[in-house]
């Protein structure tokens, strides 16, 4: 069993390796500096308290974001919090917007959040880290332990299952 001063010093080195990525990761989705800071800083606290549940199953990084997830989350729910970024204002490159996406961005916002919210978690998340952030596939990738390939064919399907969702309610 490690000492006390070693958990101290591994808890230290992980929040100076990982303390930029969970912040720009809380930070994709609610887009407020001092929020995303506070969000991340609880993280780091719940991540000292719970380091013993941590397996080694997935990256350090991954399981930071998690439990970053899961806090946002329960702050969203508890503050009603859901102040949602315009489309318009989430795609990276306007000028390389494609012809799904600019379905996408035409839709009415709430639909659209409706067909998401369908999707599973993981394609879910896959969207809302690209589209609400400003996170790159390689950067998403990361998150899931997974290539950058492997979130930019996860974001294409998830798109395309959005896509169809949004077509077939316009048509009823």
């Amino acid at each position: 069993m490690k000492s006390s001063n070693n958990e101290k010093k591994d808890m230290e080195t992980i929040y100076q390796e990982y303390a930029n990525l969970v912040y720009r990761f809380l930070y994709s989705f609610t887009k407020d500096k001092e929020w995303s800071e506070e969000l991340m800083q609880e993280t780091f606290l719940r991540a000292v308290t719970s380091i013993s549940r941590y397996d080694g199953s997935c990256k350090l990084s991954v399981w930071l974001c998690q439990i970053a997830k899961h806090i946002l989350w329960q702050e969203l729910r508890k503050k009603k919090r859901m102040d949602l970024v315009e489309l318009e204002d989430t795609f990276p490159d306007q000028n390389a917007l494609n012809g799904e996406a600019m379905v996408l961005k035409q839709e009415n916002k709430l639909e659209l959040y409706q067909a998401i919210h369908q999707l599973s978690e993981v394609e879910r998340e896959v969207i809302l880290y690209r589209i609400t952030g400003e996170l790159s596939f390689r950067e998403i990738g990361t998150i899931f332990g997974k290539s950058e390939n492997w979130a930019r064919t996860v974001f294409y399907r998830a798109k395309q299952k959005v896509r169809k969702e949004l077509n077939r309610n316009e048509s009823l």
